[in-house]
């Protein structure tokens, strides 16, 4: 039978997989959702499991072992948050700023 430590670790595994897989996910739906804003790129694909591994990672160090309902919420909005910071402005449409000439 595999040691406690091992099994813990192979644990930890499957959840920063399930981050990357989180900030992937979170990725696709910012060039689904928001095409104008978000260009498909590397920088995006790359961005997205980055933030989801850094958030998840963050959340398991501050709560510990066996909490995955705080830690995947956790990776996804921290995947999100960084993915906004590549957004685009919006350049037409109703919610587009109107520059003055003053």
């Amino acid at each position: 039978m595999p040691s406690r430590t091992t099994l813990g670790g192979i644990t930890m595994l499957w959840e920063a997989a399930a981050y990357t897989v989180l900030g992937l996910l979170a990725a696709y739906a910012a060039t689904r959702l928001f095409p104008l804003r978000f260009p498909p790129g590397p920088l995006l694909v790359a961005t997205g499991p980055a933030g989801g591994l850094t958030g998840g990672l963050v959340t398991y160090t501050v709560l510990g072992a066996g909490h995955p309902v705080a830690t995947l919420p956790a990776a996804f909005i921290t995947a999100a948050a960084l993915l906004s910071v590549l957004a685009k402005p919006a350049k037409r449409g109703r919610h587009a700023k109107i520059r003055s000439a003053t």
